[in-house]
């Protein structure tokens, strides 16, 4: 899918946004990311009930920290939790990995991934920081190294690429079936995405402050051009059935094309 397809909405086409009670910029600007690329978003609040299936696509935003039980620690630092989000981001993830839709985390949400899979969170990392600035900066000045052959290596203009930083936590122990493909100059995770045939990718940086800088809005890009082809293979197969053939499997890996999206 080109960029030019993707100007226009690609009717039916819906991202899920899981956020906060109160809407934020934050979820503004990725709905708006999404919208640059082509698609319908959904915005869905601690507490909905919403059938993901109805979904192409979830988004896991940014927020309050994830409550340390989920990952077998005592909290350790001065923090808001917010467990109805945490609930509910569960079973969007839990039921978006059971039937393949494309996933994205941000900052929380890539955190919150990890923990899913059974990992685990460096409470604050602050104090360990060595090489790199301590205070929260959203401006791109912070240097991430991303991992050759990853989803999110293909979608950038180097391997070395500049983001911001809001966070004080970071991934710890890696959850299973996730692999690292970026890292920062303290060698703390800033990226990760599936080892299986689904789309899920998470980045510990806010990508929706930085829609004026074309590698990051190539993400949502991305997100958007995974959710379209399943989209369209699911649609292909349940034609074939009505016509009494066999559905034609396609790997989620055919999706990553070398041309930037």
């Amino acid at each position: 899918m080109s960029e030019k397809q993707t100007e226009t909405e690609i009717p039916g086409l819906t991202i899920g946004i899981s956020g906060p009670a109160r809407r934020s910029l934050a979820q503004r600007l990725i709905s708006l990311g999404l919208r640059l690329a082509g698609a319908r978003t959904h915005y869905i609040r601690p507490g909905s009930r919403i059938n993901v299936a109805l979904l192409d696509g979830l988004v896991l935003s940014g927020g309050t920290h994830v409550h340390p039980e989920r990952y077998g620690q005592q909290p350790q630092v001065t923090a808001k939790y917010d467990p109805r989000r945490d609930d509910t981001d569960y079973r969007l993830l839990e039921q978006a990995e059971a039937i393949g839709i494309p996933v994205l985390g941000i900052c929380r949400g890539a955190q919150f991934i990890n923990i899913f899979h059974g990992g685990s969170l460096c409470q604050n990392v602050t104090p360990l920081r060595v090489n790199t600035r301590h205070r929260p900066l959203l401006l791109p000045l912070q240097t991430v190294r991303l991992v050759a052959g990853s989803r999110l290596e293909d979608l950038m203009p180097s391997w070395r690429i500049g983001a911001n930083r809001i966070h004080s936590q970071a991934i710890k122990r890696l959850g299973r079936g996730l692999r690292v493909t970026a890292v920062d100059n303290d060698l703390f995770v800033q990226a990760i995405e599936s080892t299986g045939t689904q789309w899920l990718m998470g980045v510990q940086w806010h990508p929706e402050y930085l829609l004026y800088h074309v590698g990051h809005r190539r993400i949502f890009r991305r997100l958007v051009h995974a959710a379209c082809e399943r989209k369209l293979q699911r649609l292909e197969n349940e034609s074939a059935q009505w016509q009494g053939e066999p559905p034609r499997v396609i790997e989620q890996a055919d999706t990553r094309q070398k041309s930037r999206v």
